[in-house]
């Protein structure tokens, strides 16, 4: 009778969603930099954070637990305003599964220099989709949309357009809230044109990228290394695209950022014709960075 009453009460868990969180977010917060704080006001903001990014329902889709967004989110605090008033900057990175191994392959990776937020004590996180309640809320939710939009292209064609349009959504919530990253015409690269720029169809071959490298490329390594690293190099064609359509795009920087030290390993157990395929195309994309990718030449 006790185990029917447990199968019943782990069904329930599973069919309400308790299991299916999206994401498994380790946060962290360094206050090297700054002195003369209240240490427990810190260790609650980081609780908090860490709660509204894993504890909240973020899609319709159930994630199993070996789905789940593996990310770190380190907030390095500059400046402590007041006693309720932060600043600083977020640095993220991201990771999803790839199939068939234990290796999680980097998605994100990037710092926003622009954090500024006020949190005390206790704070209820409230957040509701197109409307603007708080800074801490509205950057926490815009990049678990992001994240999770990243993802999704990653197993499916543009199978992240939703979660853009609802970061979209929160970028233009926060129009009027007075702080920095939220507007179009203070810089290029801030939250609005990060969320733009994959909205944009312009620039449609990073997400279709993001597809083809990854599910079509990484996931069939395992199996068959020789295939999938030839579509990987086929798929860096599209990023050749979009730098001939806008050289220095944020999301290119982006997308680079993350993936350039995967590449070069990937490729240096490549043929000479595909590693002088792939120094062909990535010495123009992402030239600062030529001289790392010509080093595959060296390994055999």
């Amino acid at each position: 009778m006790k185990k029917t009453g447990l199968l019943f009460f782990f069904i329930f868990l599973l069919t309400t969603g308790i299991f299916a969180q999206e994401f498994y977010c380790k946060v962290d917060i360094n206050t090297q930099q700054v002195q003369g704080f209240d240490r427990s006001v810190v260790s609650d903001l980081k609780t908090a954070m860490t709660d509204f990014i894993n504890n909240r329902k973020w899609s319709n889709y159930n994630f199993a637990p070996e789905e789940r967004i593996k990310c770190t989110l380190l907030f390095t605090v500059s400046q402590i305003i007041s006693s309720d008033e932060f600043k600083g900057t977020f640095s993220i990175i991201m990771q999803r599964p790839v199939f068939n191994t234990s290796y999680r392959s980097p998605l994100l990776n990037m710092i926003d220099k622009n954090i500024r937020f006020k949190y005390t004590p206790s704070q209820a996180m409230n957040f509701s989709e197109g409307t603007y309640s708080d800074n801490l809320t509205s950057l926490l939710a815009f990049y678990s949309y992001m994240m999770l939009g990243i993802d999704f292209d990653s197993f499916a064609p543009d199978g992240g357009t939703v979660y853009y349009q609802k970061a979209m959504s929160v970028v233009q919530s926060a129009q009027n809230s007075g702080y920095t990253g939220w507007q179009s015409f203070e810089s290029e690269k801030n939250r609005y044109h990060f969320v733009e720029q994959y909205l944009n169809k312009a620039y449609e071959p990073l997400r279709t990228f993001l597809y083809q490298y990854h599910r079509k490329g990484l996931d069939v390594m395992a199996g068959n290394a020789t295939e999938g690293r030839k579509v990987i190099l086929n798929s860096l064609s599209l990023l050749k695209k979009v730098y001939n359509k806008r050289p220095g795009l944020y999301d290119l920087q982006l997308l680079l950022d993350a993936k350039r030290s995967e590449i070069i390993d990937i490729f240096s157990k490549a043929t000479p014709a595909e590693k002088n395929a792939m120094i062909n195309i990535l010495s123009e994309v992402d030239a600062p960075n030529g001289t790392r990718y010509r080093e595959v030449l060296r390994q055999r």
